[in-house]
């Protein structure tokens, strides 16, 4: 039976400057023969493969925060979506507070996807859409609206705010979404991000585990924030990059004593090897 070893993208595998070292992709793609190696990331499948170039991946990847499943080869094994009407009053709940999200939503079965948000933005947003000025998939609207699929929303702003609009939104909805309330560690500020209720990395995992059909017990994962603690529960060995939020550290099996900048991931699996 196969090991299993799945990592979180962003300040985990990537550096800082959305990289993966040459070093780290020697290392990594040598586990492919006689390991399964995936990904569980917030990440969309677009953005997920553009940083991937020259990664291995054999088994189904866990992408968006759980809330889809796909192989690089655009199968879809499993998605969770937030309805449009869910998603529209999440929307006007927000624009009670004068804060507007972005929507990532899916348009067909080829993985195409929207990245849709209002022209009223701040400064958090303004700098982020800078990243995606050479995106074909994004859009602004006057007034916006969700899509029929939406795979989740979220915003970003002051952690005071978002606080207010996670309890505004849990009035309505309850425990029929999911709330991540994180820190955003590129831009200094908080995200909200809103789910299906079964849309993180946990389900994703066992997701993963039934398609490809590999023994939870012989699973290892990396991350570094919150998001990434449902998937530590699951896993035999759970382990946290040295600059990892530290509730993830105290969740850990393992804590690293190299960061994402370092090869942490890497340095890990070379040590395995040499025993």
């Amino acid at each position: 039976m196969k090991n299993i070893y799945i990592t979180d993208l962003d300040h985990t595998f990537l550096r800082t400057d959305l990289s993966v070292s040459d070093y780290t992709k020697k290392i990594w793609n040598s586990y492919e023969q006689d390991s399964i190696i995936s990904i569980a990331t917030a990440r969309t499948y677009k953005k997920t493969m553009q940083f991937l170039q020259g990664v291995s991946i054999n088994a189904p990847m866990i992408l968006l925060d759980g809330a889809l499943i796909a192989t690089v080869d655009k199968k879809i094994v499993d998605t969770k979506f937030v309805s449009k009407e869910m998603a529209d009053v999440i929307i006007d709940e927000g624009a009670k507070l004068g804060i507007y999200p972005f929507v990532l939503s899916l348009l067909d079965q080829e993985l195409n996807e929207s990245f849709t948000y209002s022209f009223t933005l701040n400064s958090y947003q303004t700098e982020i859409l800078k990243r995606y000025a050479n995106d074909d998939h994004t859009q602004g609207y006057k007034n916006l609206r969700a899509m029929e699929d939406n795979f989740k929303i979220v915003y970003m702003d002051d952690e005071e705010i978002l606080i207010e609009l996670k309890n505004r939104i849990e009035k309505v909805f309850g425990d029929e979404l999911k709330y991540i309330l994180a820190p955003e560690a590129y831009m200094g500020c908080y995200f909200l991000t809103i789910l299906h209720k079964d849309a993180d990395k946990a389900h994703g995992i066992e997701s993963v585990s039934e398609a490809a059909g590999f023994d939870l017990s012989r699973l290892s994962v990396f991350g570094d924030n919150l998001n990434d603690i449902g998937m530590f529960d699951l896993a035999k060995v759970s382990i946290a990059v040295a600059n990892a939020h530290n509730d993830v550290k105290k969740m850990a099996n393992v804590v690293l004593p190299h960061t994402n900048d370092e090869d942490a991931v890497a340095k890990y699996l070379e040590g395995l090897r040499d025993g």
